[in-house]
């Protein structure tokens, strides 16, 4: 019997078991469509999706997808990778857009400040903007909302958690230096 091609818009999901806590992943085959904590606050807009979404185990070739972005973030938390070559699929408004793809231009190892950010989008007045925008950020890690930090450089909001954010500055941190030192 034939393979059925899996309609492109179909949605897989996986609960990958991260050095930070388990994550969530949803992808179509072309993107990532989230990266969540579990706890995730505010709630995704996929969490309680009434759009079927397929369990990877169940549709394993055609979800692929799942299996390079867990590979990819293997090599993150390896300090292997810096840098991500997954396609993301951001759906949000027009700003929230323009606010994620910045976020994607900050350098690992490097912070900005919410109105750095707010600046760096021809914005300088919108900084709680940026902010509700980054919090509803719904791929995290791959748009790096944990180098954000508040004017004063101390940690503020985080979807996973301040402890999870600083465990993931201090982990680029120590994949930077030596990178810079031209060791890595």
């Amino acid at each position: 019997m034939p393979a059925t091609k899996t309609d492109p818009t179909t949605r897989f999901q996986t609960i990958w078991d991260s050095p930070i806590g388990d994550l969530r992943i949803v992808a179509q085959s072309d993107g990532c469509l989230g990266l969540y904590f579990l706890e995730h606050s505010p709630r995704p807009r996929y969490w309680n999706s009434r759009q079927r979404i397929e369990n990877a185990q169940s549709a394993a070739g055609d979800a692929r997808i799942l299996t390079n972005i867990v590979e990819q973030l293997d090599e993150y938390f390896q300090c292997r990778r810096t840098r991500f070559r997954i396609p993301c699929r951001l759906e949000g408004t027009p700003f929230q857009n323009e606010v994620w793809r910045y976020l994607t231009k900050i350098a690992p190892g490097e912070t900005q400040t919410y109105r750095e950010v707010a600046i760096g989008i021809g914005r300088p007045l919108a900084i709680r903007a940026v902010g509700a925008a980054i919090a509803r950020n719904p791929i995290s890690l791959l748009v790096p909302c944990h180098r954000v930090v508040g004017t004063n450089g101390k940690l503020t909001g985080f979807a996973g958690g301040l402890d999870r954010k600083k465990f993931l500055l201090e982990l680029e941190a120590d994949v930077i230096k030596p990178n810079r030192s031209g060791s890595l």
